[in-house]
């Protein structure tokens, strides 16, 4: 990701030493502790003497000093726990580092912990966009540092928001990317993770049972035009149950076929089922839509409807018996009783709660015409 390379390559040219040392006094412990830090070359005892100083003098006023070193110390060793532990204290003193709080959050991307991925991306949000809407300094020699600085910012707060998206995607508990998702969405909803993070969040929601959230969620993305199948699908067959809008239904199940006919395969999924995947939400969009019309009484609509769903729901149980018997009803309307007598036939010999009423319906259909067959 080309945003990464450019912020961790601009961090030391931004902040360099973000805490420094105002006056070490050598008659003072804490003083001579701080000497023999500075002075000291080999790196093992540095890290020693600067973790001694952390845990003696934690309120010091150099203490945020000491406490930036050692963190980059752990960053550079990969040692996760003690990057967040140190980050910790550093936080504790110094709130709006956004460094100490991003070195944390990367940390936490590390050891895969998702709710501390949340906790220190809201964290670096809020410092970063502290030093994003500082105002320009009014000395000359100041202003390109003042825009560097911004910009690296802007970069920090934009890798939060990706490392919140990434842990979403990553995560295989609904709560957890339904917290990472919302978080995300509340800070920047029309930023490019913000759209992104709409369809794992709508799957999370379903998965949770939030039916009422999940739909609100679709709505919003189809009205953006981020709508995908599932989430259409939802909508119409919501819709269509709750006798509402039901334009919608049409247009959605519309949208669903016109998307299938026009969506690439999947890297990865073979040709076999993503042909049956097609099949599956085109067969379904077409179903919603003729019982609709047929439920409006448009026989014709629903006929046409009705037949394009036929094939494609062939190997579906649930939904093929209901397309033979609204196809069945549509026909006789249509005054077709040959083709009604077909579609009773083919439903009646399929176990559904429509068999029995499709049997008796053709008993009744070859008794009121001569020559059905």
């Amino acid at each position: 990701m080309r945003l990464v390379l450019i912020f961790v390559v601009c961090a030391a040219a931004v902040f360099g030493q973000r805490h420094k040392i105002e006056e070490v006094n050598a008659e003072k412990p804490e003083g001579k502790l701080l000497q023999q830090i500075m002075q000291e070359n080999d790196a093992a005892k540095k890290t020693a003497l600067l973790d001694q100083f952390s845990g003696e003098f934690p309120k010091h006023e150099s203490t945020p000093w000491v406490l930036e070193q050692l963190q980059g110390v752990y960053v550079k060793a990969n040692d996760t726990d003690k990057v967040i532990s140190v980050g910790d204290k550093l936080l504790a003193l110094d709130p709006d580092d956004p460094e100490a709080a991003l070195q944390c959050m990367k940390a936490a991307e590390t050891k895969k912990d998702a709710a501390a991925i949340k906790k220190y991306a809201t964290m670096t949000w809020a410092s970063a966009g502290k030093m994003a809407a500082a105002p320009q300094p009014k000395e000359a020699d100041e202003v390109a540092s003042w825009k560097a600085s911004v910009d690296y910012a802007k970069q920090v707060g934009q890798y939060a928001e990706y490392a919140l998206y990434k842990a979403a995607l990553e995560s295989r508990d609904p709560k957890m990317t339904i917290e990472l998702s919302e978080a995300l969405r509340e800070r920047n909803p029309k930023g490019e993770y913000g759209g992104k993070v709409m369809e794992p969040l709508f799957v999370a929601y379903r998965q949770a049972g939030d039916n009422a959230k999940a739909a609100a969620l679709a709505e919003q993305a189809v009205a953006g035009g981020q709508g995908n199948e599932d989430m259409l699908l939802v909508l119409a067959n919501q819709y269509l149950e709750q006798k509402k809008e039901p334009e919608k239904v049409h247009s959605y199940s519309a949208k669903i076929v016109e998307q299938m006919g026009q969506k690439a395969k999947p890297e990865g999924m073979s040709d076999g089922d993503w042909t049956a995947r097609k099949n599956l939400y085109s067969g379904l969009a077409h179903y919603l839509s003729g019982k609709l019309y047929h439920n409006q009484n448009n026989f014709a609509k629903a006929d046409v409807e009705l037949r394009a769903a036929l094939p494609l729901v062939e190997g579906n149980a649930a939904v093929k018996p209901e397309v033979l018997y609204m196809l069945a009803l549509s026909n006789f309307k249509l005054e077709k009783p040959q083709e009604a007598a077909n579609y009773f036939r083919a439903c009646s010999a399929m176990k559904s709660p429509f068999q029995q009423m499709a049997t008796t319906n053709l008993a009744r259909l070859k008794t009121q015409y001569t020559g059905i067959k």
